[in-house]
């Protein structure tokens, strides 16, 4: 994603300077609390594993190999222990100038299904962690869930990106439809490496729209899981974001003006602009958000014959459980599960305070809540695999 950070990818608000901080773990001195933790629009989330082939040795069957004792507990031991665990390893697809790079996870108990999965915006690697703070690892700890009940998964970083740097000299110049051609050739890459037919998309928070984006062209995908995902243009959502925060009254009018004019398609001066809103409005990045603002996922969502899965936390503060409603109401046939206790970066939260909800975003050790690996493992071995 591109080199600003954006608000689906961060984990907070915006709050403005001199205001207090509410987010003291990511807290630069000298720096506005504003829409420096909202701007997480262009790093990445994501790391890559993979799944072993199976190797038939069956033994002579003239000469039977006789094992000690101790060899044949051994060697028990030894099957136990490969069968136990999950695999990974690194996993490649095709990017435009390089190669992209990726982890894939591969299930000890392959259930047949492998999931991409696409991270949301922001300065995040492929486990779901940035060097701004954010240590929630939420990729790597779904992927860890999932593989415990027989699914694969690839977590991925964005071209232009860490691990795939290579594939992109300008990490910045880069549209949603960018993102949805770089989906389709990580599927074509697991496709080959697993021998599977399909695979499952799983975008969150701004990677659901990449996801439905990608899902335009449906080949070769099983179905779509969408998480803490926007149901309204991206520029409705950010109004709201930056309007939820008393703090943020005095730079509404300017930050609104902006959003205005790059949903007309229009490029914002930002020299007499406050520079608490320069991190989202900066020049480098509003070629991505004139593009970015001009889908409406509840739109693309409507034209899907995919099975699809909405996912959505009862205590995200970044997307609001409106925004999954009106997913729903665009498709019929998707399934909707909102999800108690759960926040953006899918922990576990119990309490109405906001220091500690956010707190989540900086404790990997922190497991996911509970049913978000159960309701995707549930949904899709429901779906047939012949269908």
């Amino acid at each position: 994603m591109v080199a600003a950070s954006f608000w689906l990818g961060g984990f907070d608000l915006p709050s403005v300077a001199g205001q207090e901080r509410l987010f003291s773990p990511v807290s630069r001195s000298g720096q506005s609390a504003v829409l420096r933790v909202c701007y997480w629009r262009y790093f990445v989330w994501g790391s890559v594993k993979i799944q072993p082939s199976p190797v038939d040795s069956p033994l002579p069957s003239k000469e039977p190999m006789k094992l000690g004792c101790f060899a044949c507990v051994a060697l028990l031991i030894a099957v136990s222990t490969c069968h136990a665990n999950p695999v990974d390893a690194v996993l490649e697809a095709r990017g435009p100038s390089g190669p992209l790079n990726g982890t894939m996870l591969s299930a000890s108990t392959y259930s047949g299904s492998v999931v991409l999965i696409i991270s949301g915006s922001g300065p995040i690697d492929r486990d779901g962690n940035s060097p701004s703070g954010i240590k929630a690892s939420t990729y790597r700890l779904l992927a860890e869930s999932l593989a415990d009940q027989g699914i694969s998964t690839v977590r991925v970083d964005k071209r232009g990106m860490f691990a795939s740097a290579a594939a992109a000299a300008d990490p910045n110049a880069v549209t949603i439809s960018d993102y949805a051609a770089d989906v389709h050739s990580w599927v074509e890459s697991i496709r080959s490496r697993t021998g599977t037919s399909c695979v499952w998309l799983l975008g969150h928070s701004e990677g659901a729209l990449v996801t439905l984006v990608a899902a335009k062209n449906p080949s070769r995908l099983c179905g779509l899981v969408l998480i803490a995902a926007p149901g309204r243009p991206i520029g409705e959502v950010l109004r709201e974001q930056l309007k939820s925060n008393p703090a943020n009254a005095s730079l509404l009018d300017q930050a609104f003006a902006a959003i205005e004019a790059l949903e007309a398609g229009k490029h914002v001066d930002t020299r007499t602009m406050s520079p608490a809103l320069l991190p989202l409005f900066r020049p480098q990045v509003q070629d991505f958000l004139i593009d970015e603002f001009a889908y409406d996922p509840a739109e693309l969502l409507a034209n899907t014959t995919l099975p699809v899965l909405i996912i959505h936390g009862k205590r995200d503060l970044q997307v609001g459980e409106h925004d999954a409603f009106r997913l729903k109401g665009a498709n019929a046939k998707a399934e909707l599960s909102l999800l108690n206790n759960t926040n953006h970066v899918l922990k576990l939260v119990t309490s109405d305070d906001r220091r500690i909800n956010i707190s989540t975003y900086t404790d990997p050790n922190l497991p996911l809540a509970p049913s978000v690996a159960d309701t995707i493992v549930r949904f899709i071995k429901a779906v047939p695999s012949d269908r």
